[in-house]
């Protein structure tokens, strides 16, 4: 799964080995912006002040001992990820280096780049610094032990632990936080644009980090109510109007946390090709279960084991409902789902002490219980495209 641009990606002109480091000479445009500053960022010295350091490749080709296979911790749309240690500072680190073939060009680095220098937050990943030595483009992060979101619900290793019940709330609400940051305390607000499980990095103790910014968009201001841009995201998580009209809002980001929230209430992919039918789409599979709060615990994770608060599933799924309505207008806001969710992440549940759902069955066998009348296919996916009715909101309010 990756991108989907709907046009090609530009062409880089070839740079003289003299000419300025590109990405600094840009960043000197847009930090004269006034139109690009934020209160948190003017709150901690100014956002004159861009936090990223220079690196030369030779510097982080010997930091990932020249980028050898057994440092490599991953590959996605921007190239390939490595773990190494800065010399200078002996700091563990991930680089990301861009794949100079694939779909991200400069562009997105630059944007990368001026995002994560001048927007700080604990659920945003640090970036450390860059390279841009001729055609060059790396990212230098903090290294985040726990890998991606993705890496435990959807491709754990074996011997993994499951995320308990606990432990996906909690990351539900800190990617919240960081959509909220961006969204609230950005001026102008900031659209994420490619918010998903492999996105949503996580350090010690499960906290996350919202990561790969080179997709964001500056949001509308003023009496403007969306910004036009070309389609660009991953297949599963785009809000169907974004998808169909290019118009990009603050909701669109709402409609990708929606699907986010699924996949870690369920333990479903946002988009399974190796299902058929309505078990590909995890949001078309969802939406005729949300009817029907009888059916909710199918929804449950049974790698949960029946180990989560009902009434906790039931305000999650009534979140996630909501977040994932075919009509922006009908989502919430990001601060109202962070409100929501950081309540169900301080309720903490305790199986040896609170009752264990009996929602324990495989999909070829019927479920154990009379009120769980259906049966529960694994997989699944995720699409903007998916149907849905007036109805739902009603249902789904009525469950906070």
């Amino acid at each position: 799964m990756g991108w989907f641009p709907c046009s090609g990606t530009s062409k880089k002109k070839r740079k003289k080995k003299q000419s300025l480091d590109p990405v600094q000479s840009s960043s000197e445009s847009i930090r004269s912006n006034p139109l690009f500053k934020t209160k948190e960022v003017i709150k901690n010295g100014g956002s004159d002040n861009l936090a990223a350091q220079t690196f030369t490749f030779r510097e982080l080709a010997a930091a990932t001992k020249n980028f050898r296979g057994d440092c490599l911790l991953g590959e996605g749309g921007f190239g390939r990820v490595y773990k190494g240690r800065l010399e200078s500072s002996n700091q563990i680190v991930a680089i990301k280096q861009l794949d100079r073939n694939g779909l991200q060009g400069n562009r997105e680095f630059l944007v990368e780049v001026l995002m994560l220098g001048l927007l700080h937050h604990p659920n945003l990943v640090n970036l450390i610094g860059y390279c841009a030595d001729g055609d060059q483009r790396l990212l230098v992060y903090e290294y985040m032990p726990l890998g991606s979101l993705d890496d435990h619900l959807h491709d754990p290793s074996p011997g993994k632990k499951q995320l308990t019940w606990n432990t996906r709330m909690k990351i539900a609400a800190g990617a919240a936080k960081g959509l909220e940051y961006l969204h609230d305390k950005a001026s102008p607000p900031v659209i994420y644009r490619d918010l998903k499980c492999s996105n949503i990095l996580l350090g010690e103790s499960y906290h996350p980090k919202l990561s790969d910014f080179g997709l964001a968009k500056l949001g509308p201001v003023g009496d403007n109510t969306h910004v036009s841009t070309r389609v660009m995201g991953t297949y599963g998580y785009c809000a169907p109007e974004y998808a169909m009209t290019g118009q990009l809002t603050l909701k669109s980001d709402v409609y990708s946390f929606g699907v986010v929230l699924l996949e870690i209430i369920t333990g479903r992919k946002a988009i399974d090709n190796s299902k058929t039918g309505v078990e590909q789409n995890l949001v078309a599979w969802a939406r005729p279960l949300f009817k029907d709060r009888r059916k909710f615990s199918q929804i449950a994770d049974p790698g949960l084991q029946g180990q989560y608060p009902a009434r906790g599933l039931y305000q999650a799924l009534a979140v996630a409902a909501m977040c994932v309505q075919e009509q922006p207008n009908m989502r919430p806001v990001i601060a109202d789902v962070v409100t929501a969710l950081s309540y169900l992440a301080s309720q903490k549940y305790d199986p040896e002490s609170q009752p264990v759902q009996n929602s324990q069955w495989s999909p070829s066998t019927p479920p154990r219980s009379k009120r769980d009348n259906g049966k529960r296919s694994s997989g699944g996916g995720g699409s903007g495209s998916g149907s849905g009715s007036g109805s739902e909101k009603n249902h789904t309010k009525r469950y906070f």
